[in-house]
């Protein structure tokens, strides 16, 4: 019932696979796809499927949270303060050790770090490498590192004058990536490239990028294509004598967001792209994207949340996915993309993978800034506390007070 009601509710359900039938035969679960789908299992461990009790009022899950079976219970939820979560008595696999849990909303990373020095947190999440030297002589905090899946990347939206293939070729020539992920990130991501990070054996060393760094290479194009500095501003217009000013649309919860944005806008401006921030909350994010109302527009995600990118590229880049919103179409990408979810080899699925990938930077559709290293900084009187890839496991039954 609770998958049910994900597929009925939700309409990136179908995105992952597309069930005939899902039927109960005592304990075993038996879901039958319309079309073959290699990814059903790994599917099945995305939030979205996550089982909740059909059998209460559902429409207080958004505010007070749904009845899960995880070994913690929703108490209040504020998005923009804080969650509750007290012991679920009813949890199947062992002991839980805290009568209740409150996790905390801190957007601003300084915020962030001085709660955990000062003792009011004991779990700081997303704290980054330069928050390191204010731990070093502090021997009741552990840091834990990963190179993880997250990934930050901007669409670029076809709709408007970033449509021009060598528009967007000069701004991807345009932008230092090695030196936004290794000076002004401190070393806190890698260079980005291609939709898919070096984290997963993905091909990433073996694709070719033809519009790395390059800025000479970058005015050229421009001028070949006949963008000029008509009126001396030091910004270049269109060839049709227009006025050029993209309009980039971040929000900054995320500290990367805002560094990669300003470093992209100073760049571009070196080359004679204008380009204007704005920022704005996430909420309203989630709407200009919806509405393609941007030319460049942030996003940063777990891009193989279940261990495989198959859905996270069919959302962003399937000519027809409701996600893509930027008019990004490649009917090559299409055809391995449907090659893709039928197919069960894992190094044929690699290959199909790669092929996708080099298509998409061919096409110079997005700008992959980086993938940042996920750190966790926590007070050791916590105990039981483990990374992973993906960001939905901080809080297990195994995280406890030291005894």
């Amino acid at each position: 019932a609770s998958l049910e009601r994900t597929f009925r509710l939700s309409d990136r359900a179908v995105g992952f696979f597309d069930p005939a039938s899902i039927e109960v035969e005592g304990q075993d679960l038996k879901i039958t796809t319309k079309v073959p789908s290699a990814i059903v299992p790994g599917s099945l461990a995305d939030p979205l499927f996550l089982i909740v009790n059909t059998h209460v009022d559902d429409s207080t899950f958004a505010m007070s949270g749904p009845i899960c079976t995880g070994p913690y219970a929703v108490k209040s939820f504020s998005p923009t303060e804080s969650c509750v979560v007290v012991r679920n008595p009813y949890y199947w696999d062992g002991e839980v050790p805290f009568d209740q849990v409150t996790l905390k909303c801190v957007d601003d990373q300084t915020t962030r770090s001085m709660a955990l020095q000062t003792g009011e947190i004991d779990i700081a999440y997303n704290l980054k490498n330069e928050n390191i030297a204010e731990f070093e002589n502090n021997s009741n905090i552990t840091i834990k590192q990963l190179e993880s899946l997250r990934s930050t990347y901007a669409f670029m939206n076809q709709n408007g004058p970033l449509g021009d293939l060598t528009l967007r070729q000069a701004l991807l020539r345009g932008l230092n990536k090695e030196a936004y992920c290794g000076n002004l990130l401190d070393g806190g991501a890698t260079p980005g490239k291609a939709p898919v990070p070096p984290t997963l054996d993905f091909g990433f060393d073996q694709l070719k990028d033809e519009n790395a760094y390059d800025p000479e290479s970058a005015k050229a194009l421009l001028a070949q294509a006949g963008y000029q500095d008509v009126d001396g501003d030091g910004y270049v217009e269109t060839p049709a004598g227009e006025k050029l000013d993209l309009e980039f649309v971040i929000y900054t919860s995320r500290e990367e967001l805002g560094v990669y944005a300003q470093a992209a806008q100073a760049s571009l401006k070196d080359i004679g792209i204008r380009v204007t921030l704005n920022t704005v909350s996430y909420e309203t994010l989630l709407d200009m994207r919806d509405s393609g109302q941007y030319d460049l527009l942030i996003w940063n995600v777990l891009v193989a949340n279940t261990g495989d990118p198959e859905n996270y590229l069919r959302e962003n880049w399937y000519s027809t996915s409701a996600n893509n919103t930027s008019g990004y179409a490649n009917s090559e990408v299409d055809k391995l993309l449907d090659q893709l979810a039928s197919e069960f080899d894992s190094n044929a699925r690699r290959d199909l993978v790669m092929q996708i990938q080099q298509e998409i930077m061919d096409d110079a559709a997005t700008v992959f800034f980086g993938y940042e290293t996920t750190y966790l900084f926590y007070n050791n009187r916590v105990t039981g506390v483990t990374m992973y890839p993906m960001d939905y496991y901080w809080l297990t039954k195994d995280v406890k007070l030291a005894a």
